[in-house]
């Protein structure tokens, strides 16, 4: 089945390419990112990328996200050569993917979705999703900036289910939400344009804040990508 084509939204993937563009001999190993405040959708985010050291096989960057305001993001990132030695994983098996009456739609993510848990439902359910996501063909150089930007957009929902009464699209509005800060931890080289299962609980909902974690499975089942997130979560 042909897919369709979507806008990438190249400008959430700038701090990452603009690290392993300086970097270009090694690849991201791990991003953590602390959110200092909200930014403008209508003003240009300026990045500034500092190497911090750069030896044979490790390097250690920061990345800073400015605007008019100040400083809206800081990012600690790690990178590594790849070197040879044995690979061992434990994790459960994924599961087929989705068939095609499981397709959603999530306005954030521009490209093809595959669940079939709902995350507005406004019950009490486990506080658990996987999804299905495959990108339009696209280099896979962009692989890891893809995957920073999808894993970031759904952990808060996933809190959500386990709290009765509310769902992701009442922030704003039924309570207030935001991520303070998203680790991701890359372990081998993958490509979005082929199936990846992104698979992540939540399990504590507490003093205003929320936190959540996650895998990203290839079709295969090798893990390419390991998440946690932390956001403010106000409710009434």
């Amino acid at each position: 089945m042909p897919r369709e084509e979507h806008q990438i939204p190249a400008h959430r993937l700038r701090p990452v390419r603009a690290a392993e563009l300086t970097c270009p001999e090694k690849s991201i190993k791990s991003l953590h990112t602390v959110f200092a405040r909200e930014g403008r959708a209508d003003e240009p985010v300026r990045y500034e990328i500092t190497r911090l050291h750069e030896g044979r096989t490790f390097a250690t960057l920061t990345a800073v996200a400015r605007q008019n305001k100040g400083v809206l993001a800081t990012a600690s990132v790690s990178m590594h050569a790849g070197e040879d030695g044995p690979e061992v994983q434990t994790l459960p098996s994924v599961p087929p993917v989705f068939d095609e009456s499981t397709r959603t739609a999530f306005s954030l993510i521009p490209w093809e979705t595959r669940t079939t848990i709902d995350l507005e439902n406004r019950g009490v359910s486990a506080p658990e999703f996987e999804m299905w996501m495959r990108t339009p063909e696209v280099d896979e150089t962009y692989a890891a900036a893809l995957a920073a930007y999808a894993t970031d957009l759904n952990l808060i929902g996933t809190a959500l289910l386990a709290v009765d009464g509310f769902d992701h699209t009442g922030n704003g509005t039924a309570f207030t939400s935001a991520v303070t800060s998203h680790n991701l931890w890359f372990h081998r080289p993958f490509r979005s344009d082929d199936w990846l299962l992104l698979r992540q609980h939540s399990p504590l909902v507490a003093h205003g804040r929320c936190f959540g974690r996650g895998d990203l499975l290839t079709e295969e089942g090798s893990l390419v990508a390991s998440f946690a997130q932390e956001a403010l979560l106000r409710l009434p």
